[in-house]
């Protein structure tokens, strides 16, 4: 992925499309007292608003041809990791219960389908195929790409798959979650001194150059796009919001810029709520606490996605790009655990992989195709080096496992925990 602040042009259509979301985000914000909307409403109506945010509107997000490539795409390897794991956890449910058709699977916001039709074909090859397979997602265009993936690869599965929109009822299983968390609407602060502010996104009447500091109210203005007339400004935080950026106790430098997500403890919550044996598995790129506040990261993780290149300019191109910011897992385990989650399990992406059986995974792949020429023994080692070195995704990238049993039967004998092979080794949970 390149950095970059420059960034192709969009075609007319495009251009408009955007300009349509820009007309709703600025009545919204015309609309609202004060005429300005919290940078975490902003970042959630140019990622989800109907028809037009980012995740929603029907344009290719993912792969080669999109703005990001995830895991699942670049290796197939990375999902029989994934379902390594799962088929541990369906099988200790299926046991414990006396029930063979009570395991499920459910996967948030499935992208391509790639991941759930490599997971099925190998619980498949398993013999521990899920009752259903259940994929929850916003976007339209992404599941109907998904149904397509999944009837290329795994068509004699498909009945097995079932899209829904709302969290299901008492659900035993597994929930999957690659790279959400990271698409959830953030709060913006700045800290300078005793001073805590929290971003804001105006809409301007006027052209504005970027060297613009402050307005006629007095407030500092960061950024602006002229293009849409999309201002960031900074507005004292209010009681709430500062109570937490003082709680974090940052010891960086002044002006230190960075994000809480509030809506991790109703998420969480939310998930428990529907869950009553199980595991939820989520993997994202982030930081403990400690490290996602240190006095050199003062500028915050939030960054945008457009084309494979990746850029600071949240208001430039909204619905266009992708807008993300890094995990804070110290965050997630303490809305787990208040959501009634046993944090079972945190490690890098690299050690899950191993723990679940990526070097088995890689050498049945050579021995799939053992005439094959030494291009394709290339790109599966190249796979892997991306999967897992510290420098591509495997320290920057962290898997937690929250677990949950309702189940009234003797605990020792049905505790989740104990099929977390994922976390055998190098469980890092100390670092939370």
């Amino acid at each position: 992925m390149n950095h970059s602040q420059s960034l192709p042009e969009p075609s007319a259509d495009t251009l408009s499309h955007s300009q349509k979301l820009v007309n709703i985000i600025c009545q919204e914000i015309e609309n609202t007292e004060g005429k300005a909307i919290s940078f975490r409403r902003y970042m959630e109506m140019a990622l989800y608003q109907p028809k037009l945010g980012y995740y929603v509107a029907g344009t290719h997000k993912i792969g080669k041809h999109g703005d990001f490539t995830t895991a699942p795409e670049i290796s197939s390897l990375f999902s029989r990791c994934i379902a390594n794991q799962c088929a541990e956890v369906l099988l200790k449910i299926s046991l414990s219960s006396g029930n063979l058709n009570i395991a499920c699977v459910l996967e948030l916001g499935a992208g391509s389908g790639k991941m759930a039709s490599d997971i099925l074909l190998e619980l498949e090859q398993k013999k521990q195929l899920p009752e259903r397979y259940y994929i929850l997602d916003v976007s339209p265009d992404l599941i109907h790409r998904q149904q397509e993936t999944l009837r290329e690869r795994a068509s004699h599965l498909f009945e097995k798959v079932e899209w829904i929109n709302t969290l299901p009822n008492n659900f035993n299983g597994v929930i999957l979650g690659n790279e959400v968390l990271d698409a959830m609407p953030v709060d913006v602060f700045t800290q300078n001194g005793d001073d805590i502010y929290e971003h804001f996104v105006i809409c301007s009447d006027e052209t504005m150059d970027e060297n613009t500091k402050k307005n006629d109210s007095g407030n500092i203005d960061l950024d602006t796009s002229q293009e849409y007339n999309l201002l960031e400004q900074l507005r004292p935080a209010n009681k709430k919001l500062k109570q937490r950026v003082i709680d974090l106790d940052i010891q960086g430098d002044a002006p230190y810029t960075s994000e809480l997500n509030p809506n991790l403890d109703g998420w969480l919550k939310t998930l428990s709520e529907s869950l009553q044996q199980g595991l939820v598995l989520l993997i994202d790129y982030g930081y403990t606490r400690s490290e996602y506040y240190l006095a050199e990261r003062n500028k915050g993780t939030l960054i945008c996605h457009y084309q494979h290149l990746v850029n600071e300019a949240p208001l430039k191109y909204p619905g266009l790009q992708d807008i993300t910011a890094n995990v804070d897992f110290t965050a997630v385990a303490e809305s787990a655990d208040k959501a009634g989650f046993n944090v079972a399990g945190f490690t890098s992406q690299a050690h899950f992989l191993a723990n679940s059986g990526l070097e088995k995974y890689f050498m049945q792949a050579l021995n799939e195709n053992p005439n094959d020429d030494q291009t394709h023994q290339y790109h599966l080692a190249q796979q892997i080096r991306t999967l897992s070195l510290p420098a591509e995704m495997g320290e920057r990238f962290k898997c937690i496992a929250l677990t949950k049993d309702n189940n009234e039967r003797d605990k020792s004998t049905t505790n989740i925990d104990k099929a977390l092979i994922g976390f055998k080794q190098f469980d890092q949970r100390f670092r939370l």
